[in-house]
């Protein structure tokens, strides 16, 4: 660390702007440099690691559920690995090995699709039984145990001395850090570029990148951002050093590794020949709520350790010794948390060139991984990893202040919770309601929750809980399920879809700007809809639009409701400046109702005057209508396979649509669906989905969009390197396959699939499909399997079961039923 760089006066230009001298912040700048440029700079209020860094815990958890966040994980630790060599700079890594118990089946069902995830990422787990535990870890007792999963590559990390490795790489690479230099604004300039302002002068720069951990909200607010970041405090406890674990240390026996007892929601290691230990207890409150007081540097909070004496019984009990050691220190600090508990790494909503690595509640963890592909994002306009999983725009302006506090605390109670594949949190719910959710509740709707709305996930009926039941298996709602999925295929169902981002493009630049953006042809005539998605630079899926040409400037867009603010700041981002291109969001203005079925149109035709023959209202096309009194919109598309219709209307009507609807569906036997029942019926069609079948990782002719790609019309945005890559040959191809001999489990995603016991690819997808009575696997793979009927393997929670691939579309692959 040199003084020189603070007492020279600042820079007055810099590409980049990093914001935050933490582990997070610091890796930014160092991976900006690996990417080639030098021209960056990071402003740090105090010294390097002052704020959360300092007092983190240093561990390197490399298990996380998401394809994306384990990729950053992974990435971190080989990182910290090579870093020492590269930079001098010791980082204290500790491969000590990170052991996981299980004391029930859920949690061991966890471990194994956990375990699916690692193999197709490339990180390698071991499971142990209760008496390989003890052989490893011999100061804990089996009592309880059924096994456990083990990482032999994890261990911990010293925060500080990581963080001071990278400022070294970065300097060495050109970057320049200025510490004890405070930002007080930051305004934008037309011509995009920033100009970041300090009490040591001002920098102008092309990008800004926000990494400010505790500070993110007051950060977020100088340029208008309200950043869904509210820390937590988290208490961990240091022991007095222990005489028999100094004996095996004078023994050259190897360090404990990190043991996670995660039903009792902590995590314990060897420090300093004593122990220590962090537990996630329920009750930990979110803090500087309002942000820390601008002098805060180095801090802590008292400690409460009354809090966590059910944690500490808990350890005890698993490893006996701990009752007899004494406290050292007891660390109360402050970490950043999201309301799902995973960080905000990418482009901030509603400003070009301004980016948020904020949110990381395991940081030590994320920060290499997370720097890495910010830096790829800014320097080369995208990440190599699908970041879905930690997109800033996940999360829209329903995301207040108190939301943030009830949801954050949360997010760190359930760290070590069972994390199903169906699980649905809680807390802040309801929140997001359509106008019929008081309706549907009455028709036995149990709701999941979607970007804050409520959703019906599936319908209890009439005499069972109208409760749900999260499971890695065939849950308590899979008959359910089944039923509403046989409904609609033999009678009509309905589906609340009024979560999904709708918004309307017009103006006398429309067709040009979104025929430059979308890699296929827009509707041509007046009503006609047409499926488009948007594509990266590198020929990955962005996003996908339901589009309808409503006037010959004007088109009415529909996507899916989990990515609204991601897709719509897409579009906004990209529009003319010029004024000839206007975007309006309808998403609360707009409610949908999908009604599909072959009774589909015997229910809606004595609603409305329209004709609705197929040859009067065609398939991919829509019509202003009404049902019962109320205006609509009605689209022949619907995501399920069967005839029907989405019920697009302004949202106060809704509920006369649905009394109308349901009054007269008695007689063709109307019943609701959920969101589970249309996944499995999706599965059947081979629908995709952005963020599992299609990707930014894969281009979209490894999507199998090639229906959807009008490369002759000339140029758009990825047509080039679509084209490319198409040229040099693609890595996977997408597939469609059925699973045999699981009578209990589905396919989840993520799982990977075999060829003569080589992994050679992985699932994106999967669910039972109750109309073709198949097991069902949606997945990419090397294109050199993925010929209809090749044979193959795949892992269902730690067992292997045959495979095939099938022909596309399981379910009428001719499309008869949605043309009828």
């Amino acid at each position: 660390m040199t003084e020189k760089e603070n007492k020279n006066t600042m820079k007055k230009h810099a590409r980049v702007v990093v914001i935050g001298g933490g582990v997070v912040g610091v890796s930014t700048l160092y991976h900006l440099v690996k990417k080639g440029w030098n021209d960056v700079v990071l402003i740090e209020r105090k010294e390097l690691t002052s704020g959360s860094t300092w007092h983190a815990a240093g561990l390197l958890p490399l298990f996380n559920m998401s394809y994306s966040v384990g990729q950053l994980h992974k990435y971190s630790v080989e990182l910290y690995d090579r870093l020492e060599a590269e930079t001098g700079q010791h980082v204290g890594l500790r491969k000590v090995s990170n052991i996981r118990l299980a004391t029930n089946q859920d949690r061991m069902d966890e471990y194994h699709q956990y375990a699916g995830v690692a193999q197709t990422i490339g990180v390698d787990v071991k499971f142990l039984s209760p008496e390989d535990v003890i052989d490893i870890w011999p100061f804990a007792v089996p009592d309880g145990l059924i096994g456990a999963m083990q990482h032999e590559g994890d261990g911990y990390v010293q925060p500080a001395d990581l963080t001071m490795a990278l400022a070294s790489g970065a300097r060495a690479g050109g970057a320049k850090i200025y510490r004890y230099t405070t930002v007080t604004g930051i305004t934008q300039n037309p011509d995009d570029s920033w100009t970041v302002i300090t009490d040591k002068g001002e920098i102008t720069c092309e990008h800004v990148v926000s990494a400010t951990g505790n500070f993110a909200r007051q950060t977020g607010a100088m340029v208008g951002l309200d950043i869904p970041v509210i820390p937590v405090e988290h208490q961990y406890i240091v022991t007095e050093s222990h005489s028999e674990i100094l004996a095996r240390r004078d023994k050259g026996l190897p360090e404990l590794g990190v043991l996670r007892e995660s039903d009792g929601s902590w995590y314990m290691r060897e420090e300093a020949g004593g122990l220590l230990l962090g537990p996630y207890e329920v009750g930990a409150p979110a803090c500087y709520i309002d942000g820390p007081d601008e002098n805060s540097e180095n801090e802590l909070f008292q400690e409460d350790l009354d809090r966590l004496l059910p944690h500490i019984e808990s350890a005890i009990n698993r490893v006996p010794i701990f009752e007899n050691l004494g406290i050292k220190r007891v660390y109360n600090g402050a970490i950043a948390y999201t309301p799902d508990g995973n960080p905000i790494v990418g482009p901030a909503w509603d400003l070009k060139n301004f980016w948020l690595n904020e949110g990381h509640s395991f940081g030590i963890t994320a920060a290499g991984g997370a720097g890495w592909q910010l830096a790829e994002w800014i320097v080369d306009g995208a990440p190599t990893v699908d970041m879905l999983g930690v997109e800033p725009r996940r999360f829209g302006d329903y995301a207040t202040k108190n939301f943030l506090i009830t949801k954050n605390e949360e997010a760190y109670a359930d760290v070590f919770s069972v994390h199903y594949p169906d699980e649905e949190r809680g807390a802040a719910r309801p929140l997001r309601t359509a106008p019929c959710y008081d309706r549907m509740k009455e028709k036995g709707a149990v709701f999941g929750q979607l970007f804050g709305w409520e959703r019906p996930n599936f319908f209890a009926p009439d005499g069972s809980p109208q409760e749900d039941h999260w499971s890695f298996r065939r849950s308590r709602w899979f008959e359910h399920v089944g039923n509403e999925c046989r409904n609609v295929q033999e009678n009509v169902g309905l589906l609340d879809m009024t979560a999904f981002a709708k918004c309307r493009i017009s103006g006398p630049g429309a067709e040009a700007f979104l025929n430059n953006i979308l890699a296929n042809k827009l509707p041509k005539k007046i009503g006609r809809v047409g499926l488009l998605h948007g594509l990266l630079p590198t020929g990955g899926v962005q996003c996908e639009f339901t589009i309808q040409r409503e006037s010959e400037n004007c088109y009415y867009l529909v996507s899916a409701g989990a990515w609204q603010r991601m897709d719509h700041d897409w579009l906004k981002k990209q529009m003319p400046k010029d004024g000839s291109v206007q975007f309006e969001n309808l998403t609360g203005a707009m409610g949908v109702f999908v009604v599909a079925g072959p009774k589909a149109r015997d229910l809606l035709q004595p609603l409305c005057s329209n004709d609705l023959s197929h040859k009067a209202f065609p398939w991919l096309t829509g019509q202003e209508t009404a049902i019962g009194h109320a205006p609509v919109k009605l689209i022949r598309v619907n995501f399920v396979g069967e005839l029907g219709w989405e019920i697009h209307h302004p949202i106060e009507y809704q509920n006369h649509i649905f009394d109308m609807l349901f009054k007269n569906g008695a007689a063709h036997g109307l019943k609701p669906f959920g969101i589970r029942a249309m996944d499995s019926m999706r599965v059947e069609k081979s629908y995709r989905l952005i963020g599992t079948e299609m990707s930014i990782e894969y281009s979209a002719y490894e999507s199998a969009l090639d229906r959807f790609i009008a490369t002759e019309k000339g140029d758009f945005v990825g047509r080039d390197a679509l084209l490319a890559r198409k040229e040099a040959g693609e890595k996977n191809a997408f597939v469609t396959m059925e699973v045999f001999g699981s009578n209990d489990a589905d396919v989840l995603g993520n799982n990977p699939i075999y060829s003569g016991g080589k992994v050679i690819g992985r699932a994106t997808g999967g669910n039972y499909g109750f109309r073709v009575k198949k097991s069902l696997a949606l997945a990419m793979v090397d294109p050199a399997f993925a010929a209809a009927g090749t044979a193959l393997e795949i892992d269902i929670l730690g067992k292997r079961f045959k495979a095939t691939v099938l022909d596309e579309s399981p379910y009428d692959p001719m499309n008869e039923k949605l043309r009828s």
